[in-house]
């Protein structure tokens, strides 16, 4: 074994930094984060500015309007980035949800649902109507939940 081998990559070995390294910009997220903010993006992150602004004029609910601010910035560039649990998450964030859930959260999934099947009545907008679909969960259960890039989820 040479000193060249240990320093290396095999040719066998595929890594997701080598699949996508990061300073490369996949231009198939871009164009679809683009599709996205013209079609439901923008409209989904003035929902969530919204509730995020009247959860905060009511100061005991900034806990929550922050965390309409932090998924209303997913909801307008969704695509390269994933939802994962916290690892301290527990009893806090349930009863968290429960108050987000009775407060703003059902809304802004009636927003996700209504966007989604809007957008699956045409061909081109089935993949941005089942992304709509994968952010009900996180509109209404969104303490607990971190987002971060899709090359940093571990499986």
């Amino acid at each position: 074994m040479s000193i060249c081998s240990d320093i290396a990559p095999s040719n066998d070995t595929v890594t997701a930094d080598s699949r996508h390294p990061p300073d490369r910009i996949d231009p198939v997220r871009t164009l679809l984060n683009i599709i996205w903010l013209v079609l439901s993006g923008f409209w989904m992150f003035l929902g969530y500015l919204l509730a995020g602004v009247v959860l905060c004029i009511l100061i005991i609910t900034i806990p929550w309007g922050i965390a309409s601010f932090r998924i209303g910035g997913y909801a307008l560039w969704p695509f390269g980035r994933a939802v994962v649990d916290k690892p301290g998450a527990g009893v806090g964030s349930f009863l968290g949800n429960v108050v987000w859930v009775v407060l703003a959260g059902w809304w802004l999934a009636i927003g996700h649902i209504v966007t989604g099947v809007a957008m699956c009545l045409t061909i081109i907008g089935i993949p941005l109507g089942i992304a709509s679909f994968k952010m009900v969960p996180i509109s209404l259960m969104p303490l607990g939940k971190d987002i971060v890039p899709s090359d940093q989820v571990r499986v």
